[in-house]
């Protein structure tokens, strides 16, 4: 087998706080509709094809559903594999204490609208205010530059 197919083993104490850290960043939040989602999409597009079996399509999509999510306690324990290999320990502690904390709170709460108003900036106002700096910082460099060659040339000190 090669080394990557080995499994890593972890202590519990390593996975306990990968599950604090998951727990507290909501890391499988996302997938928390999947299964309610796709049994959705799943009927909609089975149902209209065959609307006399539409009692059996969706007793049966349903039963498929409800047997996968008895899994999620399987997807946990990956998930907490997956952050185990990545953070010791004590960086899952502390990342999980933050999270838990309540700037940690806000953070997560207010993250995506920070980031969403950082990408409705206008990258052609940036570019000129920066941009201007940027000119600015030259423009100095060369009289500085200009200053220091005609003091030089004079024989004074620059």
């Amino acid at each position: 087998l090669p080394a990557n197919a080995i499994a890593q083993e972890y202590t519990e104490s390593h996975l306990a706080a990968a599950r604090d850290t998951i727990e507290a960043i909501d890391a499988t939040d996302q997938f928390d509709n999947i299964l309610m989602n796709a049994a959705t999409q799943t009927k909609s597009e089975l149902i209209p094809n065959n609307p006399d079996m539409e009692e059996k399509i969706s007793a049966m999509v349903d039963d498929r559903a409800l047997a996968l999510a008895s899994r999620r306690a399987a997807l946990e324990n990956e998930v907490a594999r997956v952050y185990a290999k990545l953070f010791t320990e004590e960086e899952l502690r502390a990342i999980a204490d933050f999270y838990q904390s309540e700037p940690g709170k806000k953070l997560l709460a207010q993250g995506p609208t920070a980031t969403r108003d950082m990408t409705s900036v206008d990258p052609a106002a940036l570019a000129a205010r920066f941009g201007d700096r940027r000119r600015c910082a030259a423009s100095a460099t060369v009289s500085t530059a200009v200053r220091m060659t005609a003091a030089t040339a004079a024989g004074a000190p620059a």
